[in-house]
């Protein structure tokens, strides 16, 4: 496993990252007991960090994962979990429920401090809550030691400068926005390496987009842009590879973002990702996928508020 520097956190992060929205039952139903064992893989691999939050499984992800910690030596993983976000239409981003979620999660994890904390989904309020609000609420929390690094995430990218140039921001999570159809988070990246600011990247496979088995109905993709990505995953098949690989290969290959953080609550998911990463990126593969994708690059859906699209 490769490690990367995370911005000027002092953190040293694996290339890929667990992500422990699966163990929520976000993306299928999941035995416990089989998300605990992930975990666990994840960490013999190698894998050191882990990024979850109360919104996911409604507060279920967080209580599993406290469950797999129980025994595991604090020092060998970075914890990373939200605040703000707790259901599809629930968002609370004032000082006191910011400050009193915190607390929520460390009893869930099982833990004394988070080493990340993020404003989950910034885009949904408006940004001035989370500029003059949030992030000063969890500082304080910094200062307790309660936390060690304060970050935002969400999908469209121009709303991390907007923060970012008014507020000390650690880190940025950026999803769906460096893919093989979508590099848009390379647009704003200059500026963030300017101020130091660490860039985390999850969700390389664009929601399932970039998978042979598509992605689910309720996508929010558009039409062109769902068979864009058929065709370059029907290519990739007549080519004898698979287009998650590539997608997994490509996203965890650009090492200017610190990590790539994908969700799995399969053990044998996990060793396979960690495989592909070693193997060699098919450049050719690469180039006639980019190709057929071209029509549609950048293309993106929009959630939030209007005023905090790209």
């Amino acid at each position: 496993m490769k490690y990367r520097q995370l911005g000027r956190t002092g953190l040293q992060v694996s290339a890929l990252s667990f992500g422990a929205s699966s163990l929520g039952g976000v993306f299928r139903d999941i035995d416990e007991d089989e998300g605990i064992r992930t975990v666990h893989v994840a960490l013999d691999e190698g894998i050191n960090f882990i990024d979850v939050a109360p919104y996911y499984g409604q507060t279920r992800a967080e209580t599993v994962l406290g469950k797999a910690l129980r025994g595991v030596e604090r020092g060998s993983y970075y914890l990373a979990t939200k605040v703000g976000r707790y259901g599809a239409r629930d968002f609370d981003f004032s000082r006191g429920r910011v400050i009193e979620s915190v607390e929520e999660s460390l009893g869930r994890l099982g833990i004394d401090y988070i080493d990340l904390i993020q404003c989950h989904d910034i885009e949904f309020v408006p940004l001035d809550t989370v500029i003059d609000e949030t992030l000063p609420a969890l500082r304080e929390l910094q200062q307790g030691g309660k936390v060690g690094h304060v970050g935002i995430t969400g999908l469209p990218v121009g709303a991390f400068l907007r923060v970012a140039e008014r507020a000390a921001v650690d880190t940025v999570l950026s999803y769906s926005r460096y893919c093989l159809n979508d590099t848009s988070l390379l647009r704003i990246l200059p500026e963030l390496e300017e101020r130091g600011i660490g860039v985390l990247t999850a969700s390389p496979l664009s929601m399932g987009l970039l998978s042979h088995r598509g992605p689910p109905g309720w996508h929010p993709a558009s039409a062109a842009l769902k068979r864009a990505c058929a065709r370059a995953a029907k290519h990739c098949e007549g080519r004898g590879s698979n287009i998650s690989k590539l997608a997994l290969q490509f996203a965890a290959g650009e090492e200017r973002l610190a990590s790539c953080i994908v969700g799995s609550a399969d053990p044998e998911n996990i060793r396979r990702n960690c495989r592909w990463i070693e193997e060699p990126l098919d450049e050719e593969l690469l180039g006639e996928v980019r190709a057929i994708l071209e029509p549609v690059k950048d293309l993106c859906w929009y959630e939030g508020l209007p005023e905090n699209s790209d």
